[in-house]
């Protein structure tokens, strides 16, 4: 979607299959599975769901997916059909080197997976080797001191080579990172997640990664079980829904595959969504 001077899309890096009861938290699967469908395993798909914003200066690429390194090991257990990021991009006429800067939500490897490769002796490499990696010092801490919760989400090859080579930028709190272009943190889902807000003349689009993973994730109760602080959850996403209801932003999910995109409005104390083709 071309914006004035900021165009922007989305590129799925594939899908993936999370538990029912992980992706719903408390919501019964006698109310989510009517819009959800789970396979024999209990497993639901998503899409690996990236966005690739281009400004005047720079190509600025918000989460990697899973990538690479692990596709193998995660076909079983997550049902894991991945890998597409780049085939995306060269879609858009851009390769690696052409990314300026990469933005992580936050460090679980279904977001930050991509960033790291392996080449043909094993090494992990950058994949984006001419990037700048923004990243909450909050996530950061997170993602290298991990609790047991939260140990078997994060892989430290995701983006410690990337450190070790001075690539990370660490922020804390909401900033600018271009003119129109402004991240959000949020925690909730993780200590220092953050969201993405994207503005070019009338058009509004926020970016809001797993504070609401889907489409079906828009009622208020339904939140990960693997979110880091549910409560916090809870609050960012009721604040954020009365923003993007009053000021007309689009949203744009991180695991959506079907409905990736659309608008927010209150009737009668409920909220409807209206999916727009993103």
């Amino acid at each position: 979607m071309s914006m004035g001077t900021n165009s922007v899309k989305v590129i799925s890096d594939g899908t993936f299959m999370l538990d029912g009861g992980v992706l719903f938290g408390q919501v019964p699967r006698v109310q989510w599975e009517t819009h959800s469908k789970p396979d024999r395993r209990n497993r639901v798909r998503l899409s690996l769901n990236c966005l690739l914003i281009q400004t005047p200066q720079k190509n600025i690429l918000i989460d990697t997916g899973a990538g690479s390194k692990r596709l193998d090991r995660l076909k079983d257990s997550l049902g894991l059909n991945g890998n597409k990021l780049m085939k995306g991009l060269k879609e858009q006429g851009l390769g690696a080197r052409d990314i300026d800067t990469v933005v992580l939500t936050h460090l679980h490897f279904d977001h930050a997976g991509g960033c790291t490769k392996l080449d043909r002796s094993g090494e992990v490499l950058p994949t984006f080797p001419k990037a700048e990696h923004i990243v909450q010092k909050a996530a950061w801490d997170e993602a290298t001191t991990p609790s047991e919760r939260a140990s078997n989400i994060y892989h430290s090859d995701d983006f410690m080579p990337l450190h070790e080579k001075g690539m990370v930028k660490l922020i804390e709190g909401d900033t600018e990172l271009a003119p129109g272009v402004k991240l959000m943190m949020t925690g909730g889902h993780t200590a220092g997640h953050q969201i993405v807000f994207v503005e070019s003349g009338s058009h509004r689009i926020a970016y809001v990664a797993d504070l609401i993973p889907t489409a079906h994730h828009l009622a208020l109760a339904s939140i990960s079980a693997n979110d880091h602080a549910p409560n916090d959850s809870l609050d960012r996403k009721r604040q954020l829904l009365e923003m993007a209801a009053k000021d007309g932003w689009m949203l744009v999910f991180g695991h959506a595959i079907d409905q990736r995109a659309g608008y927010v409005e209150f009737r009668n104390g409920r909220t409807q969504f209206q999916p727009v083709e993103f």
